[in-house]
């Protein structure tokens, strides 16, 4: 069975300008969290994927990334570093209820999250 993308993510050097860009542009709301990020919903309806935007926190991390849900986020990792990816951010657990989630490189060097 396949995985689905779960989550997006809009990292930028200034967080503040890509939100209004975003939201400007898709008519999308974000919600004020911790540290500068926000939490984006879509407006899509039921059954669409969220997202965030935020700023970077090191020189090279702009951009946008997907997270795709997995069941089992070491195994998965592993699976990603054996086929030629490399660890970026180590499993590590989310605020609240929202479970764990490591960030791997794939073979080109695009960021990808894993979400479990």
């Amino acid at each position: 069975m396949g995985r689905p993308v779960a989550f997006f993510e809009i990292i930028s050097t200034d967080a503040e300008r890509a939100r209004g860009f975003y939201t400007g542009l898709f008519g999308w709301s974000a919600t004020d969290q911790d540290g500068g990020y926000a939490l984006v919903d879509t407006g899509a309806g039921d059954g669409a994927i969220g997202g965030g935007i935020g700023p970077a926190e090191s020189p090279g991390e702009a951009g946008v990334k997907i997270y795709v849900q997995v069941d089992d986020l070491e195994k998965t990792l592993e699976q990603a570093v054996a086929l030629g990816g490399t660890t970026l951010v180590e499993p590590a657990d989310l605020p609240g209820d929202y479970g764990r989630f490591a960030v791997f490189a794939d073979p080109d060097g695009n960021p990808v999250g894993l979400w479990g």
